[in-house]
């Protein structure tokens, strides 16, 4: 159902997208379910263009999170620390890109994104044993990287985490924002072993310079569909590791719940 009303979208190209980055923006995410999400799209779909890559409009994602050993990113979240940072490997699956990424956020809630490609990274590869060490030409790449653009040492880096999902990617038809919108939420936690699956959970998150005007938020509203903060790596990190301090994550867990009407419990992997 969801890919038959996306398909009813006006197409817009990668290459067409290519002005559009917003790599220095505001966001704001929302959380809804896949059945509200379906009348979303129906509202909306005479404002935006979807994104089509070769004839797709859901394209599949990977992302690979990394903190310190004390997990120092994820407690800055916690804490309540306005500036704050992720590091990431995100993997475009259907298109075989992969890249290095620090996202900062600073205390205008504004988010800056940093990245640099990756060209020896395999999702399939596993398990995958990154570690920022300037091994080879590669990573002392990576390193410098990271040093430019982290408060933390890369050789203090530990993967944590991963995540599957898909994507679907809206542009305004005045091509001053982006809308993603992720379904299909999977999390592994490598340190724990156990397993989340939201899967039935809609993620969208308006992208925009500034405060644009966006045909997207009134429909959000006339749906009582409400903002609502949704990290990835600290909900994934909340819901698969038992040990860490997650008070501020639990007002979010319990709105997964209610959103999906299960309890969700986190499971082994073999």
């Amino acid at each position: 159902m969801l890919r038959n009303i996306i398909t009813q979208y006006e197409p817009i190209t990668l290459e067409q997208m290519s002005g559009i980055k917003l790599m220095n923006r505001t966001d704001t995410k929302f959380v809804t379910s896949e059945r509200v999400l379906l009348e979303l799209l129906k509202l909306a779909r005479g404002d935006y263009f979807a994104q089509d890559i070769e004839g797709e409009r859901i394209a599949r994602y990977f992302t690979a999170y990394f903190d310190t050993a004390a997990q120092d990113m994820y407690t800055m979240h916690q804490n309540g620390h306005l500036n704050r940072q992720k590091v990431r490997i995100r993997s475009y699956v259907d298109s075989r890109l992969n890249f290095l990424e620090v996202k900062t956020k600073n205390n205008h809630y504004r988010t800056k994104k940093k990245r640099i490609t990756m060209t020896d990274f395999d999702v399939a590869d596993h398990p995958h044993d990154i570690v920022f060490k300037r091994q080879n030409d590669a990573f002392i790449g990576y390193d410098e990287f990271l040093r430019q653009n982290l408060r933390f040492a890369p050789e203090s880096l530990t993967q944590q985490l991963e995540n599957n999902f898909n994507r679907i990617t809206l542009v305004n038809k005045a091509r001053t924002e982006r809308v993603t919108i992720d379904t299909g939420l999977k999390f592994h936690n490598l340190l724990t072993g156990k397993h989340c699956d939201l899967t039935g959970l809609a993620i969208i998150e308006l992208k925009r310079d500034g405060l644009q005007p966006s045909p997207i938020l009134d429909l959000l509203r006339q749906l009582r569909i409400q903002p609502q903060g949704f990290s990835k790596y600290c909900m994934g990190q909340a819901f698969t590791n038992d040990q860490l301090k997650r008070n501020r994550f639990k007002i979010r867990m319990r709105l997964a719940e209610r959103i999906l009407g299960r309890e969700l419990t986190n499971t082994s992997v073999n």
